[in-house]
């Protein structure tokens, strides 16, 4: 198994729980942004910079992606892709992307988008708080434990 980590938007104390986490069971990982991003000096960790346009670091990591790899990302979209072509797909806030959820979140992204697309005031989601921290290292932990 194989990290792939969705960077441009992925908060900075998530990507410090990867490093930690990739060092510690030693698996490689890569950071796929459209600007540089900071990695540590570490055999298993390395940043990849694709250039800029709309889903250029999305359509990469799923070439790139093998059945059995994790995706860190909060974009659905590109969870489906990457549950389509077998591999697992982790939110930032700690959600597992599966066959049998994205289908429903696919739905409910497209629907706030055709609301702000009518000029409706969504918001966003909200900051990422203390429990959405421990929500995502605990279920990554697990994954990286069931799959060493």
């Amino acid at each position: 198994m194989k990290i792939w980590v969705d960077a441009d938007a992925c908060p900075v104390v998530i990507k410090e729980i990867i490093f930690k986490a990739a060092d510690r069971k030693k698996v490689h990982t890569t950071l796929v942004a459209n600007q540089p991003v900071y990695t540590p000096r570490s055999p298993f960790i390395k940043s990849l910079q694709v250039s800029s346009g709309f889903d250029v670091a999305d359509d990469e990591i799923v070439k790139r992606l093998e059945a059995g790899d994790l995706v860190i990302t909060s974009d659905i979209p590109l969870a489906a892709e990457v549950i389509e072509k077998g591999g697992m797909a982790l939110s930032p806030r700690g959600e597992l992307h599966t066959e049998e959820n994205i289908k429903a979140r696919l739905n409910i992204r497209d629907f706030m988008d055709t609301m702000r697309a009518s000029g409706i005031q969504t918001g966003g989601p909200p900051p990422l708080n203390q429990a959405d921290r421990l929500a995502f290292a605990n279920h990554f932990d697990t994954l990286l434990t069931r799959h060493a």
